[in-house]
């Protein structure tokens, strides 16, 4: 005798809240009350390219170790000068030092020593790397243009209605062409927001948020910036 499924499949709704995503190759420009003005034309609508950005990663991941770990060999141990016994004549194994490796207290073979991991890739990759990151966030609609990006008050609060006005509720990155105090100090007490600048960002820091907010200006730069890895 066949079981029948008494439970009916409810439709989940959508979020009424995300906004309407821009026609492929294209940005939404918003203004800063979260109306949209225009769609213009983008650079960031290509194929990304995944094994320059892991290459890219790598790279900011190994820059940031500190490489502390460090131990001490044999002749770096205090003590163990004095040999612990004669050479010959005691029955036991000839020893020269207390602190050789093979005792309690000696000192570690090849253990780790502080070492600098830092290296650098050429700029080209590191640019290909940002490019490509710009297409992937791109490609999900998670990159939003405003206007004229400023307030007038130094306050998380409107730091905050900005975001609530263009429908962000994850993390974000606001990239901006200069530097502006009042949304400096407005965004530090928000930990899911970031502040970066056209000619500094990289692909770390727009892999590290969800969305990607940028100052008309800012994306006037950062195009100006990767124009030539863009095939035209």
């Amino acid at each position: 005798m066949e079981k029948t499924n008494a439970k009916a499949r409810t439709a989940i709704p959508r979020n009424s809240k995300k906004n309407v995503q821009a026609p492929a190759g294209t940005l939404t420009v918003y203004s800063m009350a979260g109306h949209k003005k225009e769609d213009i034309p983008s650079l960031f609508n290509g194929s990304p390219k995944k094994a320059v950005v892991a290459q890219a990663v790598t790279m900011y991941l190994a820059n940031r170790r500190c490489g502390l770990a460090a131990t001490k060999t044999r002749g770096e141990v205090s003590g163990g000068g004095k040999k612990p016994w004669k050479q010959k004549g005691t029955g036991r194994a000839r020893v020269g030092s207390s602190r050789n490796p093979l005792w309690r207290h000696g000192g570690v073979v090849f253990g780790p020593h502080p070492r600098n991991f830092h290296y650098a890739l050429p700029s080209k990759i590191r640019n290909a790397a940002l490019l490509s990151a710009l297409h992937e966030k791109s490609a999900g609609g998670d990159i939003m243009v405003v206007d004229s990006l400023t307030i007038a008050h130094p306050k998380s609060k409107e730091i905050q209605a900005l975001l609530d006005n263009l429908k962000i509720q994850e993390s974000v990155v606001i990239v901006m062409d200069a530097q502006d105090n009042n949304i400096q100090l407005a965004s530090r007490n928000l930990p899911w927001v970031k502040i970066a600048f056209a000619k500094q960002i990289n692909a770390m820091d727009i892999l590290g948020a969800k969305k990607l907010v940028i100052a008309r200006d800012a994306l006037t730069a950062l195009e100006t910036r990767l124009a030539g890895l863009v095939k035209k």
